[in-house]
């Protein structure tokens, strides 16, 4: 199949280039089908967020060969109102998507770190790198050799190619249209998998779902998720999970203007170690629910960027250094804005917080801690997870934060099988979701982060491995 030249009817269309759209085409050319893969960029070495991720390979951050009943138990523990049917598909498919990839595309996964998050990490590992080195490292490898099995078994990647519609008949996808340089285009199939990833990148769903102000979020991702799989599927019927949660990170604020700040450093454990507050220098969070949760609390903030994480010197050598991913040395080495003051006063005054308020929050922080009862601090501040770190020792420090984006938790609606679902909740003929693109997993009010990468092999295979026994 020439990849410059858009077959009229294919026996499965799949929308994205990305690690969901390819492990489904490959998955479904294993069993003979012939697939055409839609990619909307024209470069070769497609920018997206599943080249730009980590390589890590988990299931609610940890190993996908722990047994299935305690992944799907601690994923229901962190998501209670997570779909049933989507944790179970995730629990028992993850150590078999991970050896999927092994013996068909020869991914090659390392030990990264002794905690079980690491047991899976495609390599060479791109963790805690600084100035997005995609090229060459794990994740970018495993693309370019999922592709090339992919065109092995005949099928192709077509560039250039964005699809902007479905097509529908009687109930039953029966083909997509695709705008490309030579206009629009529809190209029939049996089915279509949609696997564009979420809708992080773009402003006016953002600014539906998420946030009010989409421009204050750092994009750490590769800025092509725009929700173009979401708009079709509801235009043909389909039903929705709603989330206004995303998985992300603290970001330094002057990533949003330097890329070299990011996806790292991030600021979580610093933050979670120490406060987050306001210009008004009150805490606006509970600090203790971790960094995801964190940057979905900032995001949300009426006064935009408008928040800081305090702590003092020993937390800036400590939970502040523990990992490569922090900000100690990383933020200093790479530029990024620190206030440093040996009294909190001067802090304030550097950094532009009320100082009064926020040396009474300080004290108020830390008499808590003293007399073990965190409990009646406001917002309520947890430590079940997380040590929190008296704010004693100078010098002390104001780093201001943004809200750093990877990919959205809402989507669209599907079953285990990653059919589309749909206002009825009944199974779309012909249609599927997978990756990002898929909504139910992940989110709710704590912000549960199951693993963007598993659950992008997971459905993606279990969207191929029903339409081969369909077919």
């Amino acid at each position: 199949m020439a990849a410059d030249d858009l077959p009229r009817r294919v026996d499965v269309a799949v929308v994205g280039a990305g690690i969901a759209g390819l492990s489904a085409a490959v998955r479904c050319t294993q069993a003979g089908l012939r697939v055409a893969v839609l990619e909307q960029s024209r470069q070769d070495l497609h920018l997206c967020s599943s080249r730009l991720a980590s390589g890590v390979f988990h299931v609610a951050m940890t190993s996908p060969a722990t047994p299935p009943e305690v992944l799907e138990q601690r994923m229901l523990a962190r998501y209670p109102a997570a779909d049933r049917a989507l944790v179970r598909t995730m629990a028992q498919h993850a150590l078999r998507a991970a050896r999927w990839l092994r013996d068909t595309a020869q991914a090659h996964f390392i030990r990264a770190g002794a905690e079980p998050f690491y047991d899976y990490v495609l390599a060479p590992p791109a963790v805690a790198r600084t100035g997005r080195p995609w090229q060459g490292r794990g994740a970018d490898v495993l693309l370019r050799r999922l592709e090339g099995v992919l065109e092995q078994r005949g099928g192709a990647v077509f560039r250039g190619r964005r699809a902007v519609g479905l097509v529908m008949e009687a109930g039953r996808c029966t083909g997509v249209r695709t705008a490309g340089a030579g206009g629009v285009e529809a190209l029939e199939c049996n089915a279509v998998v949609l696997a564009d990833g979420g809708f992080q990148a773009d402003g006016e769903l953002l600014r539906r779902y998420v946030t009010p102000r989409p421009e204050d979020l750092v994009q750490r991702n590769g800025g092509t998720g725009r929700g173009d799989g979401l708009r079709m599927a509801l235009e043909a019927g389909a039903g929705v999970y709603v989330s206004p949660y995303f998985y992300g990170h603290l970001q330094s604020r002057s990533a949003l203007t330097d890329d070299m700040l990011w996806p790292y450093p991030w600021l979580d454990e610093l933050a979670r170690a120490s406060i987050l507050v306001g210009s008004d220098g009150r805490r606006f969070a509970d600090e203790g629910r971790g960094g995801i949760y964190l940057a979905n609390q900032v995001a949300r903030l009426p006064r935009g960027l408008d928040a800081f994480v305090i702590a003092d010197h020993e937390a800036w050598n400590g939970p502040g250094a523990e990992r490569p991913t922090g900000p100690n040395p990383k933020l200093v080495r790479c530029g990024g804005l620190i206030h440093r003051a040996e009294r909190l006063s001067d802090l304030g005054a550097l950094a532009g917080i009320d100082a009064r308020e926020l040396a009474r929050t300080v004290a108020a922080y830390n008499e808590a801690l003293l007399a073990d009862d965190v409990a009646r601090l406001v917002p309520i501040r947890t430590t079940r997870e997380f040590k929190a770190w008296p704010i004693l020792t100078p010098p002390f420090y104001a780093i201001p934060v943004a809200a750093g984006i990877t990919y959205t938790f809402g989507g669209i609606a599907v079953d285990e099988h990653s059919r589309v679902l749909d206002r009825s909740h009944e199974p779309m003929t012909g249609l599927y979701a997978a990756g990002s693109a898929a909504g139910g997993l992940e989110g709710g009010e704590g912000v549960a982060y199951f693993g963007g990468l598993c659950k992008a092999v997971v459905t993606g295979l279990r969207a191929a491995e029903h339409i081969v026994g369909t077919s």
